[in-house]
């Protein structure tokens, strides 16, 4: 027989819908069956309860047609369900060159927001194949498979809607790399964790304060990032390193970061992060987390005593980028592969540099030049992105408990 993907030989579409239960799929195919039918496609979708399985075959042999028609109809109706058959030729239509993935986040997700994001991507030429959900909590997370535009004007187009639909939307190109291992490369303060390191330091010298105020300079454009490094750690000169081991028991991981990080490294990715913050900490976190990489700046100590000096490569904004090349180089991850997680200005290279780069609750300037972005308070949404989804990570948990 010729193939029906590429030539118009009559086909026909079995549409069967209604309540679920165990056996109908396999019903149907038996039914089918019977007539010497071969299968082209299939798709079955549940949601709260209620089926719709469509089966795309090839027409059966000369004047058995009526005879499937009416078979098949007669064993919906056994099974209290319904049944369409529509007469055709050929296989689906072949998709549209360039194809995304396009992952929306909603707290809730608004039929108004749907139905403004599906008019984007019809308004780029873009066609929507298909529709999953991949969670349901802590927010609602769905995912779009887009043919018929490329990536990057698709993702132009939707960023720009996702702010004012209170929405957050990412773009990806689908194909084999979304199943490829990755490097996952988070930054520390205000990202992996709920803190800013040098703050916690500060109030445990009395200089909180004057931290601050350097801090806020630095946001000015009044200092770079280094500058303020060496005259906010200068403040902490003469702290005892005992502190050490209080600010790591203070440190707060952010809600869904174990989360995130047990389900990358159970998907086989590795995991990094980078700080402008120190190794005290990031050491730290790496040994409880089971992190790949770690690179952070260092707070010298001598004779017990913080200097109120830093030793080292000093880890600033174009560290952090030149810290995911070096990463992925040493996993053997290319540069597309990697996915990087900020919040700050300092991070907006290493975004840039990374094949993802998600902007996690930051300010408008990051959001704006970052790939996709995040502004709900749960870093393991950042699995969504890639295409992870909420029941596989708790099966997974619910396995290893077991």
């Amino acid at each position: 027989m010729s193939d029906p993907q590429t030539s118009e030989v009559p086909t026909l579409l079995v549409k069967i819908f209604g309540k679920d239960r165990p056996g109908i799929t396999a019903g149907l195919f038996d039914t089918l069956a019977a007539y010497m039918v071969d299968v082209v496609d299939i798709e079955q979708v549940v949601t709260r309860g209620r089926l719709v399985l469509c089966a795309l075959v090839t027409q059966p042999p000369a004047g058995l047609e009526g005879d499937l028609r009416a078979t098949v109809h007669s064993w919906a109706e056994s099974m209290k369900m319904q049944a369409e058959i529509i007469s055709g030729h050929g296989d689906n239509r072949p998709r549209g060159l360039g194809r995304s993935l396009v992952t929306v986040l909603g707290h809730p997700l608004t039929a108004e927001s749907t139905a403004a994001i599906a008019a984007r991507i019809a308004k780029t030429g873009g066609n929507i194949d298909r529709i999953f959900r991949l969670a349901k909590y802590p927010v609602t997370a769905v995912e779009f498979a887009v043919s018929g535009v490329e990536t990057e004007p698709l993702r132009t187009a939707l960023a720009s809607d996702a702010a004012e639909l209170g929405v957050d939307i990412a773009v990806v190109s689908a194909g084999l790399h979304r199943r490829a291992q990755r490097l996952v490369v988070m930054d520390v303060d205000s990202t992996l964790i709920q803190d800013e390191v040098i703050e916690l330091f500060a109030a445990h010298a009395g200089c909180e304060d004057q931290v601050a105020a350097v801090t806020a300079a630095a946001m000015r454009g009044e200092l770079d990032f280094e500058q303020s490094l060496h005259a906010r750690v200068a403040l902490l000169k003469g702290l005892d390193e005992s502190v050490v081991q209080k600010v790591r028991a203070e440190v707060r991981l952010t809600p869904g970061a174990r989360t995130l990080i047990r389900t990358l490294k159970r998907l086989g990715y590795q995991v990094g992060v980078v700080s402008g913050g120190f190794t005290q900490v990031t050491d730290d976190l790496k040994e409880r987390l089971g992190l790949d990489f770690a690179q952070a700046n260092t707070l010298e100590i001598v004779d017990g005593k913080l200097t109120g000096r830093v030793t080292g490569e000093i880890v600033d904004r174009a560290g952090k980028a030149r810290l995911l090349r070096r990463f992925a180089a040493e996993a053997g991850v290319p540069l597309v592969q990697t996915v990087a997680v900020g919040d700050g200005a300092n991070d907006l290279d290493m975004l840039n540099a990374a094949g993802l780069g998600v902007a996690f609750n930051a300010k408008p300037v990051v959001r704006e030049a970052a790939h996709t972005a995040v502004n709900f308070p749960f870093l393991d949404t950042v699995l969504y992105l890639l295409g992870v989804t909420r029941e596989e990570v708790e099966a997974a948990d619910t396995h290893d408990e077991s």
